[in-house]
């Protein structure tokens, strides 16, 4: 049984894997090789210029950079503002709690495409039209109704006793927050903080629609830069995609033991 077991669990890695292994293959293949002669084994040749050529050429290291701001601009906007929503709803008694609570989550169920006029709207109003602050501002109020669920669950498990223990020895509420419940919700956060940056990083719709100059596209913007009327670098198009998976990777690799710590809340609590 446990050889069947293991066996399932290989074939199943392997199907997960693969199609990392597969993009990597094509970054170093070129459009021939894609199509033709080799599209799902190991390069013949490893063209690394296809790396150098996506980096100089297509105005990689903008997108990154830009792709990078706004990622980690609304990672921290969007886990400061939720954990201080869902702490204030979740521990504290005030009326109106359950109502602003359900309100904030309620733009979990807003589809994207529903709001686009309207934001593009507000962005003038604004004057952010074609900034960065017009992609941060709209990616922190679409996780924050998510990150707020997911941290209103934690807060809820947590025993009221350890805040009135720290009453007691006199600690205010700013030093219980920061020094007790931030500690105790540190899988949560950093749960919060993958997902976070992964849809800031990879989000294509609102970016299409609320950027048009050149120096302020994101990385999938950039991708469709590889794409010409007549030709596309495929081989450059698969390096692109490496280079900017590389992030994400790191990121899971960082938080990836407090993310399975996120999935037994009593532990953490203990």
């Amino acid at each position: 049984m446990k050889t069947i077991i293991y066996a399932f669990l290989i074939i199943y890695t392997f199907i997960s894997i693969y199609p990392l292994i597969w993009m990597v293959f094509y970054s170093f293949k070129n459009n021939d090789e894609i199509f033709v002669k080799n599209p799902f084994g190991f390069p013949t040749t490893l063209r690394f210029e296809n790396y150098i050529n996506a980096w100089n050429n297509y105005n990689m290291p903008s997108y990154f950079l830009n792709s990078m701001i706004v990622a980690c601009t609304t990672v921290v906007f969007t886990i400061t503002l939720s954990l201080m929503f869902s702490y204030a709803t979740a521990r504290m008694k005030w009326r109106f709690s359950n109502v602003c609570r359900i309100y904030v989550m309620a733009g979990m169920f807003i589809p994207v495409q529903i709001i686009l006029v309207p934001l593009v709207v507000l962005m003038q109003k604004f004057g952010l039209s074609n900034s960065l602050w017009s992609l941060i501002i709209p990616y922190t109020a679409f996780e924050l109704g998510f990150s707020s669920v997911v941290f209103y669950g934690f807060l809820r498990n947590i025993p009221f006793e350890l805040e009135e223990a720290a009453a007691i020895d006199g600690a205010n509420i700013y030093t219980t927050f920061f020094k007790i419940i931030v500690p105790i919700v540190r899988p949560a956060i950093a749960t919060m903080v993958t997902f976070i940056f992964l849809f800031s990083w990879n989000e294509f719709t609102m970016a299409l629609i609320l950027i048009s100059k050149e120096k302020l596209k994101t990385l999938p913007l950039g991708l469709i830069t590889f794409q010409g009327q007549f030709s596309t670098d495929w081989g450059g198009m698969g390096a692109a995609m490496v280079i900017a998976s590389i992030p994400t990777i790191i990121i899971y690799l960082l938080f990836n033991e407090e993310v399975e710590k996120a999935l037994t809340v009593g532990s953490a609590v203990k």
